[in-house]
């Protein structure tokens, strides 16, 4: 389950490659990093709950604050709730 929502998430930033702006592939790059990473802990875990899995990137992303300018940050968190929405 976990693994399909990933390449779900993935996917959705793959297909904005072509139309993106230099932050939305900034983001969409920052973000797969997070994603990945979540999703391998998950898996690693044995956790198949979305819902976890979700709190996982968030919790990496608040945890990687530190990374990121105010401005990018919050082009991450935007792009971020958008996908998270559409998947």
């Amino acid at each position: 389950m976990i693994i399909e929502f990933e390449e779900k998430l993935l996917e959705l930033i793959d297909t904005r490659i072509a139309t993106a702006s230099d932050d939305e592939l900034f983001a969409g790059g920052y973000l797969r990093g997070h994603i990945s990473l979540s999703a391998a802990a998950c898996e690693e875990e044995g956790i198949n709950d979305l819902n976890e899995f979700k709190s996982r990137i968030e919790n990496s992303l608040e945890q990687a604050r530190s990374e990121l300018t105010p401005a990018d940050r919050i082009i991450v968190a935007d792009l971020w709730q958008e996908l998270a929405a559409q998947a």
